[in-house]
């Protein structure tokens, strides 16, 4: 019998099947973080509309006044810089934000409620490609929060190194920090999960069962 780590129990009852079904853990985060990026992404790319003083501001965005003050690349002083950085990284999450959604259309329309999982089980294509979309998402996700923390890193901190240490760790740090956390354990599971998956195929050994 052929699954994955995390779909191993779940099909039990289907040979030579290779199966993925996410955790909760991973649920939760896309039903956290989606509505978020969102959120982000039409601030950021609809601006000066949704800044202070814009007709979108009030009262969807109201809460970027405060984080344009922590972190001025979402504020006025990059805007008027015309700092491309931030549109560019907007943009970029719409992208991945649609891989996301992928993903969960996927798993909502082809997965299959199995007897003694919490969540629903994918197999064949569907499963492939849903995994393969989601870890290239995830994949884009960590080089691109990387690549954000490291321009901060070589501007000298330019955008945020004005705040408090304690607004930083609470505003900046740890908000931000979740999108590095998240997506290398993604990364870690699924490409996990594909690589369990292509040894299979290449060999035709069985994978030990949790």
């Amino acid at each position: 019998m052929v699954t994955t780590r995390s779909a191993s129990k779940a099909a039990s009852s289907a040979p030579n099947l290779w199966a993925h079904a996410p955790s909760k853990l991973i649920l939760l985060w896309f039903a956290v973080s989606l509505p978020l990026v969102i959120w982000d992404s039409g601030y950021v790319l609809l601006r000066p509309l949704t800044m202070e003083g814009g007709s979108l501001h009030w009262p969807l965005y109201t809460p970027y006044k405060l984080y344009g003050e922590i972190d001025h690349i979402y504020g006025w002083k990059a805007f008027h810089a015309h700092n491309g950085f931030t549109a560019a990284q907007g943009t970029l999450n719409v992208v991945e934000t649609a891989m996301y959604l992928v993903y969960v259309w996927i798993y909502f329309s082809s997965g299959a409620n199995v007897k003694g999982r919490a969540t629903r089980v994918l197999s064949g294509r569907p499963a492939a490609v849903a995994v393969l979309t989601a870890f290239s998402a995830a994949v884009m996700t960590l080089s691109k929060t990387v690549l954000y923390w490291l321009n901060e890193y070589f501007s000298g901190f330019d955008n945020i190194g004005h705040n408090r240490l304690q607004d930083f760790v609470v505003l900046w740090l740890i908000p931000n920090g979740l999108w590095i956390v998240f997506p290398t354990y993604l990364i870690y599971v699924i490409g996990g999960e594909i690589i369990e998956g292509l040894t299979v195929a290449s060999t035709g050994a069985g994978i030990k069962s949790e």
